[in-house]
């Protein structure tokens, strides 16, 4: 079946725990469903092109999925993504991608799977999601729960 992820703003991790309790369209935070694409390693690999950062030091960033969720959770857990991925998300801009996802296709874990241009279609729709929230007050953050 494989997991699913929803790729989310909040404009705070209480907001985005409470979130991950009630569901997030309930909520009201705007959420981009997806399959195949995780948080660590493959959009990791992804924000290391967009900031130009090796992957190495991505990881290490402070809110580089930081587990906000129980960890004793063994079907869902919500982690945080970082206010660089945001940032280079938005900065890019819809459209922007094509050449990043032709780079990003080829990474193992895709397993050369995964066409360029679904990639780009993803990192567009995950750029707007981090535009508005930027531009929200705040601004808002980025967060993923990821769930099997």
């Amino acid at each position: 079946m494989g997991n699913l992820y929803d790729y989310f703003s909040a404009p705070d991790d209480p907001t985005a725990l409470a979130a991950f309790g009630q569901g997030i369209e309930a909520a009201g935070l705007p959420v981009l469903p997806v399959k195949g694409v995780d948080p660590y390693v493959q959009l990791g690999r992804a924000e290391s092109l967009l900031t130009g950062m090796p992957y190495d030091d991505v990881t290490v960033l402070p809110r580089f999925n930081r587990l906000l969720s129980s960890p004793e959770d063994e079907s869902r857990w919500l982690v945080t993504l970082t206010d660089e991925l945001r940032d280079a998300l938005a900065a890019t801009g819809s459209g922007g991608f094509t050449a990043v996802a032709e780079t990003w296709s080829r990474i193992e874990e895709f397993g050369g799977d995964t066409p360029p241009h679904e990639l780009a279609a993803f990192l567009d729709a995950l750029a707007d999601l981090a535009e508005e929230a930027r531009t929200r007050p705040g601004p808002h953050r980025l967060y993923c729960l990821m769930s099997l």
